[in-house]
């Protein structure tokens, strides 16, 4: 499986905004600049975390945005869904976007050999990232970023 760009500038920009929670509003070129995201794709991204609820934002010079909700009540696997959409390999195994498949041989019979396979994918996946908050992420950066988080 294979996670977008978008999904990756995201992470980025989440990094920055984690380290800065409840302390100060940062601004997109900001956070642009720090994490090495371009600025026009990072509007979109901050825009769909926004209008997903994770986001604020404020307007102006003292502008900027900022995290809602606690960083360690938003696991990645939310914010990869959001940009990316399902986890699963394969669509008769998500969760969130099944559909059966009309072209399998396997599709009328009770089990699927690639089913089964590719669900044992998908749990992997979604085990990690569903249990791997943005404080987690933001802690594994060893000092980088503006202001990395220190250790629990």
């Amino acid at each position: 499986m294979r996670f977008s760009k978008k999904s990756e500038y995201a992470l980025r920009a989440l990094i920055e905004l984690t380290a800065h929670y409840k302390r100060s509003l940062l601004q997109r070129h900001e956070i642009a600049e720090r994490q090495n995201v371009p600025i026009e794709f990072l509007e979109q991204i901050l825009l769909t975390l926004k209008n997903a609820g994770l986001l604020a934002s404020k307007r102006g010079v003292t502008g900027g945005y900022s995290l809602i909700k606690p960083p360690d009540e938003i696991t990645l696997g939310q914010v990869i869904r959001l940009l990316d959409g399902p986890l699963a390999p394969i669509a008769c195994v998500s969760k969130t976007a099944y559909q059966k498949c009309s072209d399998c041989p396997y599709a009328e019979k009770p089990s699927c050999p690639i089913q089964q396979v590719m669900l044992g994918v998908r749990n992997a996946i979604a085990d990690i990232l569903d249990n791997y908050t943005l404080s987690d992420f933001a802690r594994q950066t060893g000092g980088k970023g503006s202001d990395a988080i220190p250790p629990r």
